[in-house]
Order: C-alpha cells, then sequence, then structure tokens
C-alpha cells in the first residue's frame, strides 16, 4: 500500500506540473517554456484551495500568497486580482481547467514564479 501511495504521490505532482505548463506561456506571453517544476504546498485554510508552486517560490510564500488572494477576491469584481504578499506583487488570474477552473499567480518581477491555486 505504501508503494501505491507513492504512485499516487507522483502522479498528481507529474499533473500539476502539467497544468502549470499550459498557463505558464499564455499567462508569461514568453513562448517559451522555462518555467520550474512545481510542487504540492498544502491546503489554504481560509478558502479549502489547493496551493502548488514552482520550484522557486517556497511554499510558505505560495500559502501566503494564496491567504491573500482568498482575502482580496471577496472584495473584487474582475477575473483579474493583483495583490501584494510574500515580498511580491502577484498576478492573479483564472484558467479553464478540465473539468474545473484553477487560478494561476505570477510574480510580476518573474514569470517564472508561479503558484497555481486548484478546488
Amino acid at each position: 500500500m505504501h508503494s501505491s501511495s507513492k504512485g499516487t504521490v507522483a502522479v498528481l505532482l507529474a499533473a500539476a506540473a502539467l497544468c502549470l505548463s499550459v498557463p505558464a506561456q499564455a499567462f508569461a506571453g514568453s513562448g517559451t517554456n522555462d518555467h520550474k517544476a512545481s510542487a504540492y504546498c498544502g491546503t489554504d485554510k481560509a478558502s479549502g484551495l489547493g496551493v502548488s508552486a514552482s520550484e522557486n517560490v517556497p511554499c510558505a510564500a505560495a500559502l501566503q500568497v494564496a491567504a491573500a488572494y482568498t482575502k482580496t477576491r471577496h472584495n473584487v469584481a474582475s477575473t483579474t486580482v493583483v495583490l501584494r504578499a510574500a515580498g511580491s506583487t502577484w498576478k492573479c488570474q483564472e484558467r479553464q481547467g478540465h473539468p474545473n477552473p484553477y487560478r494561476v499567480c505570477v510574480d510580476t518581477r518573474d514569470s517564472t514564479r508561479l503558484i497555481m491555486l486548484s478546488s
């Protein structure tokens, strides 16, 4: 059973990396696939959203961005949310997943720094 759990975790991490690869190109607009692999960081306590981050974003920072997004999102009608958290300014946009939409937040100074929020 332990081996099965490791396999499941590996598949989930691979799926998260795949999900991050598509929005990273569209969001950054660079046309290159130069972002880093992702890691699952946990769940935002207020919203219940799953939080994943590119390897150049510490999980503590990703969870701070998720918490700031949750607080900000309730006060903003726009589909794009710009917020300040973890020492950076982040631009968060909704992307259509299959079947559920998800949010990608990108550091406005470094488009390789990505955070994905999903239900």
